[in-house]
Order: structure tokens, then C-alpha cells, then sequence
């Protein structure tokens, strides 16, 4: 990807605040959410490419990959209607909202084989920007607002996302299975 100005800014920022931070979960995400907020608010910087919706399914367009996997950025394309499964992430993440509404929903696990809780349900607008972790809460359904447009959304994850064996979960049940993303431009 050939980084515009806003992108690369946001990279060496966000470069700077994980090295600084040594792991400190709470700092990289207090100092990264203001970061990522400043990229967002900006919607012109992203390359049409990353930005291609699928009819059936969300897009997860990896943007940008830490050498030494201590991060990495992608972004969310939402056509109209979709939505991931439950599902953690087992590491940080920062989510900024760039074009169009997503709506996330919070879980909680409960004893095996009951019902998950849903605790909360927010809904992100352009330049809002959100934060999950295990220390935070983690497990979590994302859905475009919209059923008759392309939402767009830019993550940044406390390593390479695409490559963490994660879980999705059974909302009946609890139950959980494991997955690794990978993206869906492959030749990254």
C-alpha cells in the first residue's frame, strides 16, 4: 500500500505509542484513541482498493502490519445488512468509525452451557472511535447500521490480527470454537 500523509502519520504515531508504552494496555489505548479519532475524521486518505465491499460478506483489508506483530491495521468494509458473528479478539483493539454507522454489541460469557448476557449495544458514527480488550471486555457482534449502504470502519488490534487464533461463540449456548481470520486481500 503506498501511504498517504494522514496514514502514515497515524503509523508512526501509533509505532511511537506501543514502543513507548512497553505493553501498558491502558496508555496505548488512552493515547491511541485520539490518534485513530484524527485519522477518522479524515475520508479521504483511504485507497479504493481497501474499500471494496463483497455482496455476501464483510471485508477485513489488512492496511498496515507492525514488523514484530505488536499491531496492526485494517479496514472494515460493511455492505449493506452485514454483520461477524459473536466473536474476541484476545488482544487490544481500537475501532474509529469512518463512513457509515456500525452498531457493536457487548457479551458475556456465563456458566457453560447457558445463555450468553448481551450487556450493552453502541453505536459508532462517523469520527467516534471505540476501544475493546479482555481487560475491557472482549467479546463482541458488530453489524452495519445500514441495510442500503457501505459502512466503513479502520481497527488497530495489539498485533496481527489476521494471524491470532480467536473464538467465535454460540449466543444460546456460550459455547465457543476457534478461528484465525486471516484478510480478505489475500496477496498481503
Amino acid at each position: 500500500m503506498n501511504y498517504s500523509k494522514p496514514f502514515s502519520q497515524f503509523v508512526d504515531g501509533l509505532t511511537r505509542i506501543v514502543t513507548s508504552a512497553g505493553g501498558n494496555e491502558e496508555e496505548i489505548l488512552s493515547r491511541g484513541k485520539p490518534l485513530l479519532a484524527d485519522l477518522v475524521s479524515n475520508d479521504n486518505w483511504l485507497p479504493e482498493e481497501f474499500a471494496q465491499p463483497h455482496p455476501q460478506y464483510y471485508q477485513q483489508y489488512l492496511l498496515h502490519a507492525d514488523p514484530e506483530d505488536r499491531f496492526s491495521i485494517v479496514s472494515f468494509v460493511w455492505g449493506p445488512g452485514q454483520f461477524t458473528p459473536i466473536h474476541d479478539h484476545t488482544v487490544w483493539a481500537l475501532i474509529g468509525m469512518m463512513r457509515g454507522s456500525e452498531k457493536g454489541e457487548r457479551f458475556a460469557l456465563n456458566a457453560p452451557g447457558t445463555p450468553m448476557t448481551r450487556l450493552s449495544e453502541d453505536v459508532l458514527t462517523p469520527g467516534m472511535v471505540d476501544c475493546v480488550s479482555p481487560r475491557l471486555g472482549d467479546i463482541h457482534r458488530v453489524s452495519n447500521v445500514y441495510s442500503d449502504k457501505v459502512s466503513i470502519s479502520v481497527h488497530a488490534y495489539g498485533g496481527n490480527i489476521g494471524k491470532i487464533r480467536r473464538h467465535v461463540y454460540a449466543q444460546e449456548t456460550g459455547g465457543k470454537k476457534e478461528f484465525v481470520s486471516g484478510y480478505s486481500n489475500k496477496d498481503i
